[in-house]
């Protein structure tokens, strides 16, 4: 349901891009005439009147958005079929068709299919639409009616499907468009706080793309509470500040002091909280991410860099912002934006008849760059929250995939060069299923999430990468998404892409320490040792659902006697979790090794462990990750029961168990991988 509800999301940026066109043509409209909205300048008029065509009809502009936008292919025989089936359903649910259909009087027909020209509506037949056209576009007809088949075929379903669907929504639309407007008023009747409590839920929205959904709800009047038309009649008043603005604006002028000042005020306490050594580095990403917030509103590159690393600072980021949407609609500071809340926009809507006291953002703004700054910098320092430039050294290894090398070897264009390393690091193009692409985020469908290297995503420069389950993935790189999503399928018309291997980084000098190395036997690809010293546990005797099932992966699990867990192979670290309950390590030829100390562990914030290695380091096996305070953890945790398990064992011909009773950290041999 998350996947298919992303996906919604995603086609949702297909109609929503429009916006900026409009709030354009409209702004500047305003600009030039900001007292009579056109009447006594042509050229406003022109323009204001052009910007509202699209603003007007954003309705069927969701129908043909969500149908393209959710089709397989992208054609536009699916866009065609949404603009089909939303004429279909919204005729024969107008008022008047309604009184023929239904044999009642025009004025007693409900108030609810006078609205049903909305983008609820579009929405819902966009995505029957692409459904219909996903499923039946190759249909193949008998040879007399071939003319009509595949493509062709879709909108002839569709304008039929739609007569049922309109049929249904003769009898079901009163009671959801009344339940849209109760929902509405809910929100409404709850005035400031209700605005700020959406501003919250926008943010914690980000992580998965469906952010997208909940602005239509209280941008596009889905539920009915941004009724501007009512309020132009008082537009006098509101814009001397002698009447109260109403509704209109509170859901997005708060937004403004927070991408505009207080995003940058976290990105200076980052930097600031980064190791000297680091903050070079670390300074020209946040200095581009924090510039690209001010001044467009995109602050996904930002948000995404210390989102996953340091959750505990974005709840914070989703709280401050409820905040300040919650202080710009108690003091009527009213501003509205087309694309984000970025200086651009803040320009263009400084003319809006509508905008009221807009100026007092900024001081807002930079109360809240303050705060934002103390805040972040508090806590990074206070709970040592991994932010950039705190977890690796400048001089970190690049995994052995160089990103300044064209590895393709054809001369491509730089953007291709690099859709074709993204390519190798999402695991190849037999790993590959689907791409798409939003604003910022490349949305891929793969075989097997757990085949994406995260390492070389983020050194070809990726801010974060998001697994919403095992075939969804999420690669955030920016506002070039699009131009790499679509050199990416060029880059697979040319032939097959190899994943991206993982080299050996520099060697470090090997303490006295026992080696997991090749075995001789070429069946046999790798050796792990024990990594604690403890009592050999059998996988399927694990007391957690997950490990014992080998959903996880396939190995064996210890409990511990020891207290410092060392590398089980030699390899690179690519995870610390934050907590410092298990790490992940990937062997020289692609062993990837997942070693959990205790179950359920996580709940217990990092106590009770200390890393002795950071993340992107090279190890050698028996070398100390881990110290571990046994006594505490034995109190306190559930299990201490720890799996040690090879996340990728379905790529391998399976695992020869060799140890059983008590192994010593280190030294005992625990199983080989089978080539």
């Amino acid at each position: 349901m998350l996947g298919y509800l992303q996906k919604v999301g995603r086609a949702l940026m297909v109609p929503v891009a429009t916006l900026p066109a409009a709030a354009i043509l409209m702004g500047v409209g305003y600009w030039i005439d900001p007292d009579s909205w056109g009447a006594g300048n042509a050229l406003a008029a022109l323009l204001i009147k052009s910007g509202a065509a699209i603003i007007e009809h954003m309705s069927v502009l969701f129908a043909i958005g969500v149908a393209y936008g959710m089709s397989k292919d992208k054609d536009g025989a699916a866009a065609l079929t949404g603009f089909v089936g939303f004429l279909v359903v919204t005729t024969l649910c107008s008022p008047a068709a309604v009184s023929m259909i239904q044999k009642i009087p025009l004025d007693q027909v409900p108030a609810a299919f006078g609205k049903i020209e909305n983008q609820f509506v579009g929405i819902l037949v966009g995505i029957i639409s692409a459904e219909v056209y996903n499923r039946f576009s190759h249909v193949e007809l008998p040879k007399a009616l071939s003319f009509f088949s595949g493509r062709r075929l879709v909108p002839i379903l569709v304008s039929f499907l739609m007569i049922l669907v309109a049929f249904v929504l003769m009898y079901i639309w009163p009671v959801v468009f009344n339940g849209l407007v109760s929902f509405g008023e809910s929100i409404q009747k709850l005035g400031s706080v209700g605005a700020g409590i959406y501003a919250f839920f926008n943010r914690l929205l980000i992580p998965v793309g469906l952010h997208h959904a909940l602005n239509s709800v209280f941008w596009f009047d889905v539920a009915g509470i941004n009724d501007i038309p009512k309020f132009l009649g008082g537009a006098q008043s509101i814009a001397n500040g002698s009447g109260i603005p109403g509704i209109t604006g509170r859901y997005q002028a708060g937004f403004f002091p927070i991408m505009m000042f207080g995003l940058p005020g976290a990105a200076l306490a980052i930097y600031h909280c980064a190791r000297p050594e680091n903050r070079a580095k670390v300074g020209g990403i946040m200095l581009a991410a924090a510039f690209a917030a001010f001044f467009t509103g995109i602050t996904e590159p930002l948000e995404f860099s210390f989102m996953f690393v340091a959750p505990v600072l974005y709840v914070i980021h989703a709280l401050l912002t409820g905040l300040s949407v919650f202080i710009a609609a108690s003091m009527h500071w009213i501003a509205g934006f087309g694309f984000s809340a970025g200086l651009v926009d803040m320009a263009l809507s400084t003319r809006n008849p509508l905008a009221v006291h807009w100026w007092m953002l900024i001081p807002q703004g930079l109360v809240f760059f303050a705060i934002y700054y103390v805040v972040f910098r508090f806590t990074i320092q206070k709970f040592n929250l991994m932010t950039p430039g705190r977890e690796l050294a400048a001089d970190d290894e690049t995994d052995g995939y160089d990103v300044n090398v064209d590895h393709s070897g054809s001369g491509e264009s730089q953007t291709e060069s690099l859709a074709r390393r993204y390519i190798g690091a999402v695991g190849g193009s037999e790993n590959l299923t689907n791409i798409d692409a939003c604003i910022t985020r490349l949305r891929l469908n793969v075989k097997d999430a757990a085949q994406v290297n995260d390492s070389v995503a983020k050194r070809l420069g990726a801010s974060g990468i998001i697994r919403l389950n095992k075939q969804s993935v999420q690669i955030i790189v920016g506002t070039q998404a699009e131009s790499i999503a679509t050199a990416m399928k060029t880059v697979l018309t040319k032939g097959p892409v190899a994943a991206a291997a993982t080299a050996p980084a520099a060697a470090q000098p090997a303490a006295p320490q026992p080696q997991a190395v090749l075995n001789s036997d070429k069946g046999v690809i790798a050796t792990l040792v024990a990594p604690v010293s403890g009592e050999v546990v059998a996988l399927d005797a694990v007391p957690d659902e997950a490990f014992a099932s080998k959903a996880v992966g396939d190995g064996l699990a210890i409990k511990p006697t020891g207290k410092t867990v060392v590398a089980p192979i030699a390899g690179t670290i690519v995870k610390i979790f934050n907590t410092n309950h298990a790490f992940c390590l990937e062997s020289e030829n692609g062993v990837e090794i997942v070693v959990h100390m205790g179950l359920d562990t996580v709940a217990l914030e990092g106590k009770g462990f200390s890393r002795l290695v950071e993340e992107g380091a090279t190890v050698v096996a028996g070398q100390p990750v881990l110290e571990m305070d046994l006594d505490f953890l034995n109190a306190n945790a559930r299990s201490m029961i720890s799996p040690v398990v090879v996340s990728n064992s379905d790529d391998f011909a399976g695992l020869n168990l060799l140890a059983s009773g008590s192994v010593v950290a280190g030294e005992t041999r625990l199983y080989e991988v089978k080539g």
